[in-house]
């Protein structure tokens, strides 16, 4: 999805939550990847891998001069033989550390040996976010998460264009100066009304 495309689907979605709540979620992502300097591991289940997720961070990473979000692909049945950005195994998962941020993208969520592997890089200290339908052990091991439910108005893929192209905005420079109470009241009024982000 181009990001004309993108841009479309936002005016489609203005006024539900999904705007908001992916600029959270991708806005943790860009957080924890920058604030650390990189180290971003992305993994989904062996029955889905999120490649589109992971060529997305990187063209969005290459576009807003932000190297830290283009991802290392885990992969369920990576080969030695492999392309390198594709022979990466769940090995790579025991080696997570703190200071690097694990992206889980999971449709109907983790069976028991992902989920372990997660909660051991969590206890390692790496931040783990989750996309999936925010039931099961995931959402108890994430830092942040975004639940997009079986049912829901959008699909899992939909939801990663809009949170990779979201994590890849540059974020507008603060105003100099005072701000005018009408925008300290809307900014009071976004902060009130958004839903509370799901954590651990």
């Amino acid at each position: 999805m181009d990001a004309v495309r993108v841009a479309l689907l936002r005016e489609v979605l203005a006024g539900t939550e999904w705007l908001g709540a992916t600029r959270r979620f991708a806005g943790a992502l860009r957080g924890s990847v920058v604030s650390h300097g990189g180290g971003l591991l992305l993994v989904g289940t062996p029955e889905y891998e999120p490649w589109h997720l992971a060529a997305h961070l990187v063209d969005e990473a290459a576009w807003s001069g932000t190297p830290e979000l283009a991802p290392t692909l885990v992969r369920h049945d990576a080969r030695p033989s492999d392309p390198a950005h594709l022979a990466v195994g769940l090995g790579r998962l025991e080696a997570a550390r703190r200071g690097e941020t694990l992206l889980v993208v999971a449709p109907g969520g983790p069976a028991a040996p992902l989920v372990e592997r997660v909660s051991d890089a969590r206890r390692a200290g790496a931040t783990v976010l989750a996309l999936g339908p925010g039931q099961g052990e995931l959402p108890c091991l994430a830092h942040e998460i975004l639940a997009v439910p079986d049912g829901s108005e959008l699909d899992l893929d939909t939801v990663q264009h809009l949170v990779s192209a979201a994590a890849g905005e540059n974020a507008l420079p603060a105003p100099r100066g005072r701000r005018r109470f009408r925008d300290r009241v809307a900014r009071l009024a976004e902060h009130l009304t958004a839903p509370p982000p799901a954590r651990w």
